[in-house]
């Protein structure tokens, strides 16, 4: 059977356009050349993702993206035996392509995956590099090039989801933001084709709608003004465009989702 709710993402060499917040490109080179797992921390929309994929490209590594979740299990990331009309067979899980391949393994939110799933990456975060294969009896030691990359919500953690102590000191870890004004209106600009000064409204908009005190469980995402940004340089109004992709995916709530739009009509009065 397939692997649930997974997906895996082969490196494309795809144009594509990435806007460095700081020296992250310096410090993921670095863990790399000493091959080094990567923890990164940030909140939903910040640009997390996209940087593993920028430098997955830039460093020419396949790279397989797997979204955790909570029935994740370890035969997802490590691979199963399938029934074939020849018989049965072995299928790699992205874990294992990666650690044959010499690619980059990135898990996605990984505080949602169980922790029992988890516990299969240790003995590649550490000096052994090294993944058993149980079912097939195999112990493979990574291929150079292979890099463990996680990433997870700080926002989202409590008792019940969080990363064990153990599996979080095995990683290098950096820590990414919401970008500055000035560098997320230039982000804007690159990811949306808009001029500066929607893009400055937006952003602008975007620090209002973050600085409101509400029961919002997340706030403006980076993600969302881009989308925000592509909708209307396509000619959707911004009124429209801003509650489609900043109010409505931001609460249910229809008094929350008024008062959104209340502030985003102080800054565009179509």
């Amino acid at each position: 059977m397939p692997l649930s709710r997974k997906t895996e993402i082969p490196n494309s060499n795809s144009d594509y356009y990435y806007q460095p917040q700081g020296n992250e490109i310096e410090l993921f080179e670095y863990a790399y050349s000493h091959q080094l797992p990567l923890l990164i921390k940030g909140p939903t929309g910040c640009g997390k993702t996209r940087f593993v994929t920028h430098m997955a490209d830039k460093l020419d590594r396949p790279l397989y993206t797997v979204a955790c979740h909570d029935d994740l299990t370890a035969a997802d990331l490590v691979g199963r035996h399938l029934i074939g009309p020849n018989g049965t067979y072995w299928q790699d899980g992205p874990l294992t392509k990666a650690v044959r391949e010499g690619g980059i393994c990135y898990l996605d939110e990984i505080v949602e995956a169980r922790k029992d799933t988890t516990v299969v990456l240790h003995p590649l975060a550490d000096d052994r590099r090294m993944l058993p294969i149980e079912r097939t009896g195999e112990l493979l030691t990574a291929t150079h090039g292979f890099m463990l990359v996680v990433s997870y919500n700080p926002g989202y953690q409590n008792i019940l989801k969080g990363m064990k102590a153990s599996t979080r000191q095995r990683f290098v870890a950096m820590r990414f933001d919401y970008p500055e004004p000035l560098l997320e209106q230039q982000i804007l600009i690159g990811e949306s084709q808009i001029d500066q000064l929607l893009a400055s409204k937006l952003v602008e908009l975007a620090g209002a709608l973050r600085r409101l005190e509400s029961d919002l469980d997340e706030v403006v995402s980076t993600r969302l003004l881009i989308y925000a940004g592509r909708m209307i340089s396509s000619g959707m109004s911004p009124q429209e465009a801003c509650r489609s992709c900043l109010a409505e995916p931001l609460s249910d709530d229809i008094s929350t989702v008024v008062a959104l739009m209340d502030v985003v009509k102080l800054y565009f009065d179509n």
